[in-house]
């Protein structure tokens, strides 16, 4: 699945069955990101729940059966109910993050940037880093007094590299707006007042799905979000419940995406 040029759908755009129904759901409708859950979603979501209950194309321990293997990882998926410019009225659907630890999958949006790429930056950045890390372990255990300048080096060359990395990463998440403008994380998160962008901006439901409906030259028409399996200790998340976008994370690219 990829955010192929306008016009060609992918396999993420999932017609509603009903046209005369779906249109007269949609009549009069002004998108809201954090509106109430319109009839349009509420059908989008129990076609994706069903899909997620009888899938088996990838295998992901969400905690609800003893079927997974490894941590328990619920997600946040949304749906946006959609107007395509030829005026068929269907749905996209996408997920928080990673989903089986793979960023496409089919029936769902590609993410803004795809992290895990072969070709990409991120890896071998990655890689780099840690190496630094092994070799500050190996100095530290031969014994600190002998090697400080060169662990206080070492020290300093892994906060710039870590620092230059995440700028470039961040710097890599370029999101459209309605109007066609273009821009990055960075950009996006500064304007709003942030020093940085949080950790994880960018890979939320709402924004993949605006992105790709934009790329599309789709309408957005409404959108919801729930949490699909067992939630974290740290959090509150509760199964098959609906959920507004996240104001850190989700609310300075969602005012460009709409403006």
């Amino acid at each position: 699945m990829t955010e192929a040029g306008a016009g060609n759908h992918g396999s993420a755009f999932t017609p509603y069955k009903d046209q005369e129904a779906a249109r007269s759901l949609a009549e009069g409708l002004v998108f809201q990101p954090d509106g109430p859950v319109h009839p349009l979603c509420e059908i989008a979501v129990a076609s994706l729940q069903t899909h997620l209950t009888r899938q088996t194309g990838w295998q992901h321990n969400f905690g609800l059966d003893n079927g997974g293997s490894g941590a328990v990882i619920g997600k946040m998926f949304g749906v946006l109910a959609v107007r395509t410019r030829v005026g068929e009225l269907g749905y996209l659907a996408a997920f928080s993050g990673k989903l089986a630890n793979a960023n496409h999958h089919p029936n769902f949006v590609a993410p803004v940037f795809d992290s895990l790429q072969d070709d990409g930056f991120l890896t071998p950045g990655m890689i780099h880093l840690s190496e630094i890390n092994r070799e500050i372990s190996r100095l530290e255990q031969e014994g600190a007094m002998f090697h400080q300048q060169q662990i206080r080096q070492l020290k300093a060359a892994r906060r710039a590299h870590s620092t230059a990395l995440q700028r470039k990463l961040h710097e890599h998440y370029q999101f459209r707006n309605k109007g066609g403008d273009v821009r990055n994380l960075i950009d996006i998160f500064t304007t709003h007042g942030y020093k940085q962008p949080p950790a994880g901006a960018g890979e939320c439901a709402g924004p993949k799905l605006l992105q790709h409906a934009f790329l599309h030259q789709m309408e957005p028409l409404a959108l919801a979000e729930f949490w699909w399996g067992l939630s974290p200790k740290s959090a509150t998340w509760k199964h098959g419940e609906y959920y507004k976008p996240c104001k850190e994370k989700c609310s300075p690219i969602l005012d460009f995406m709409l403006s």
